[in-house]
């Protein structure tokens, strides 16, 4: 149940969620005509009606319209992770990269590889997923051992630890093998180039199944993110609520982490820009968080691809280059109060 105070949804705020589909749409039409080469905007429709086997075709078909979906579902996942994190741990500045989340699972991938010599991405998804969860339960473990137990500032100080540590663990063992790096040094910047439909069918069903897992949770973070203890005397189970989130966030972002390598600050900046308009219920939080998310990083692939055309930037990088700034100011805000 919900405290008192929590009144329903109204039109605004599912018209605002239909709003952003829109925007979202209309950002992935755009996402797809942009390249080395142009395409126009009935080229695209007729890909799909009268598919005939040309180079627009099969560029539109093999390369843009898998990329751009794969920019939606990542940051889906990214953003509703970081705000399960958020709301979880009562924590602003909570985030699969800050919290070295995504370090774990980038490490996993990279020993994967480098142990077993597989770029299979079935297999590198486990490894995520191992490493993801490996690194939450570590991070959580060490933060409790700080005075206050496990405190927002706690969690920020041994997430950071932690991935500086995964961080250089992860440098050398890309300069033990030449070839790992050789495979994986655009993904490790965060990169959607060269992913395939096969890419996003395999992790597809880990990112929907941990979408679902969280919009199914809102109710209970809502209550969560007013502290344990009135989540305890409003009767919930926060040992399960616990757990179940902790899967959801370790779907969601080891998922991100084997599609596109570690990009950062999605899963930060997101949550806080939906609480200017949805202040602190998470059965819309969460939702909103996936379409705005979705369309950030899809915008920002743009941004990538576009700046020094006809190269194109890693999408970590643009990422960074907003969510860096906004960190340093969160993190400002946070020790001044």
């Amino acid at each position: 149940m919900l405290p008192q105070g929590f009144k329903k949804p109204q039109a605004s705020t599912l018209f605002g969620l239909v709003l952003g589909l829109c925007i979202l749409l209309i950002c992935l039409v755009y996402s797809v005509t942009l390249g080395a080469a142009d395409i126009p905007l009935d080229q695209i429709l007729t890909s799909f009606i009268a598919f005939d086997g040309s180079y627009e075709h099969l560029v539109i078909q093999t390369i843009r319209l898998p990329r751009s979906l794969i920019a939606i579902v990542v940051g889906a996942a990214l953003a509703v992770s970081g705000a399960l994190m958020q709301g979880l741990t009562r924590n602003p500045l909570a985030d699969p990269g800050i919290l070295g989340i995504e370090s774990g699972a980038a490490l996993a991938v990279v020993a994967t590889i480098f142990v077993f010599g597989t770029s299979d991405l079935s297999v590198l998804t486990i490894a995520a997923f191992l490493g993801a969860g490996a690194t939450a339960i570590l991070v959580y473990f060490l933060s409790s051992l700080g005075r206050g137990g496990t405190t927002p500032l706690n969690l920020t100080i041994a997430g950071a630890a932690i991935a500086a540590l995964i961080s250089s663990l992860t440098t050398a063992t890309l300069i033990v093998s030449q070839r790992t790096l050789e495979e994986i040094r655009f993904w490790l910047a965060g990169s959607l180039a060269g992913r395939d439909f096969n890419m996003f069918l395999q992790a597809l069903p880990f990112i929907v199944t941990g979408l679902v897992v969280a919009f199914a949770l809102g109710r209970q973070i809502t209550t969560m993110s007013l502290g344990e203890d009135v989540a305890k005397g409003l009767g919930q189970q926060t040992a399960w609520v616990k757990i179940i989130t902790a899967i959801s966030i370790v779907l969601l972002a080891g998922s991100s982490v084997s599609l596109a390598g570690p990009i950062g600050f999605i899963g930060l900046v997101v949550p806080h820009i939906v609480r200017f308009f949805i202040k602190a219920d998470y059965r819309w939080i969460l939702p909103y968080s996936a379409v705005v998310g979705a369309t950030l990083l899809l915008v920002a692939d743009i941004a990538a691809r576009v700046l020094l055309k006809p190269q194109e930037l890693p999408v970590g990088v643009m990422t960074a280059l907003v969510g860096a700034p906004f960190f340093v100011y969160l993190a400002k805000k946070k020790v001044k109060k």
